[in-house]
């Protein structure tokens, strides 16, 4: 498996091709369904193969009211979609696409509310049905964050200990643990990890962000990809923080009158595009390990075509890793120009 070039990824949204749509968002009025959204799906993946682009995280909505609890009309549709999902499965494994889903922040499973938790764990199990119904193997995976932390972090982590060991097995097996940057860090989805057995992500920014115990990061790397399976490839998160000065206006109701106030930017926000130089000191310091990548930059694919001839220009023997050739930077470099346009001259001409 090592000597299969690491994949790159994006998330749900494909922003080259505004024309094509992740799930079917209509409302419950007019009758979304799951057979829908894999439509949209099996067009997205024409796309992903186009730009070979092996590594896709479906949209959390992808089956749109199956788990809302006063619409019971709805709640058949995964097992009525079961022949379009095992098709669109089918051609996922053909084109070699890993694919994902990361559940929405409304899922969460260490609540002091039972009913939030019973409600997360419906949620988790009609994805992790939707992936076993596509014939997925176990690198196809459910990310979710710990949760709140409720005025006590470490009963929380202890809540969703006694969770998860209550979850159905489709859910267990599909489901991966990601550390946050704001509450829970690489520490606290360790020690879950050690009670549990859950196999987790590592997230760059998120490290970045949220470090109290000074972890190292290749050592919390390597531990984190050693919570998976030998033969399942683990993957990790990476996004590059957002470094725009934004200007807010805001129209007082009462004067009319427009005020603009200038604000930094947060890092724990996310930049449009990966920047290169901070991908490749990452990828350096991680030479030896093997895991996917899945890009959380805002710019979605266009982020990844964008990152790819940066790769052959830059880093050629992190390029590699991802199986990109020099012969290919040409090739690469036009395809960005078809979906980008070229930077460099847009700025000359300005």
């Amino acid at each position: 498996m090592s000597d299969v070039p690491l994949r790159l990824g994006f998330p749900v949204k494909v922003m080259a091709r505004p024309d094509l749509k992740s799930n079917d968002s209509r409302r419950a009025a007019n009758d979304p369904h799951l057979r829908t959204s894999l439509e949209h799906v099996n067009a997205i993946l024409d796309h992903l193969a186009r730009h070979r682009i092996s590594m896709y995280r479906m949209s959390s909505d992808l089956a749109p009211y199956a788990t809302h609890p006063d619409m019971p009309r709805f709640h058949g549709m995964v097992r009525e979609s079961a022949a379009e999902l095992s098709a669109v499965g089918r051609k996922a494994r053909d084109l070699g696409i890993r694919l994902s889903f990361h559940p929405s922040q409304y899922v969460v499973l260490n609540s002091p509310d039972p009913d939030l938790v019973a409600k997360s764990a419906w949620d988790l199990l009609s994805q992790a049905e939707m992936l076993d119904l596509m014939e997925q193997p176990p690198e196809a995976v459910l990310v979710i964050h710990v949760g709140g932390t409720y005025g006590d972090r470490q009963a929380a982590n202890v809540r969703w200990v006694e969770t998860f060991k209550g979850l159905p097995e489709p859910v267990r097996r599909r489901l991966v643990l990601e550390h946050d940057d704001l509450r829970f860090s690489a520490s606290d989805t360790l020690w879950i990890h050690q009670h549990t057995g859950v196999r987790l992500i590592f997230d760059h920014q998120h490290f970045l962000c949220l470090n109290p115990d000074g972890l190292d990061m290749r050592e919390t790397l390597a531990a984190m990809l050693a919570t998976w399976p030998a033969d399942v490839r683990p993957k990790v998160h990476f996004s590059s923080p957002r470094t725009e000065l934004r200007a807010l206006k805001r129209k007082d109701p009462k004067t009319r009158k427009v005020t603009t106030r200038l604000v930094a930017p947060v890092w724990t926000g996310h930049a449009d595009f990966c920047q290169p130089f901070e991908f490749i000191a990452f990828m350096r310091r991680a030479e030896g390990l093997t895991f996917d990548v899945m890009l959380e930059a805002k710019a979605k694919d266009l982020a990844l075509i964008r990152l790819r001839p940066d790769l052959l220009r830059y880093a050629p023997d992190v390029a590699a890793r991802f199986g990109l050739v020099p012969a290919e930077a040409e090739v690469l470099a036009a395809e960005e120009a078809s979906v980008l346009g070229n930077g460099e001259d847009d700025e000359a001409a300005a």
